[in-house]
């Protein structure tokens, strides 16, 4: 079995990065717990080893 192409693999891994990139806006755009759960729950579906500190952290070293 030959390994897989680089190219695809590493453009999955950058529009997975965009993505979740895009729901850590909303994320912090959100005002209720019910949204952030639900954008949560997204970011699960994406990476489903993320956890919630590593997800919240860029924004947290974020300037206001």
């Amino acid at each position: 079995m030959s390994s897989p192409s680089r190219r695809p693999e590493i453009r999955r891994r950058r529009t997975r990065k965009e993505k979740i990139s895009v729901l850590r806006l909303r994320y912090a755009r959100s005002k209720s717990d019910a949204d952030r759960a639900q954008v949560f729950a997204r970011v699960k579906l994406l990476s489903p080893s993320i956890t919630l500190e590593q997800f919240t952290a860029p924004l947290q070293s974020r300037p206001a």
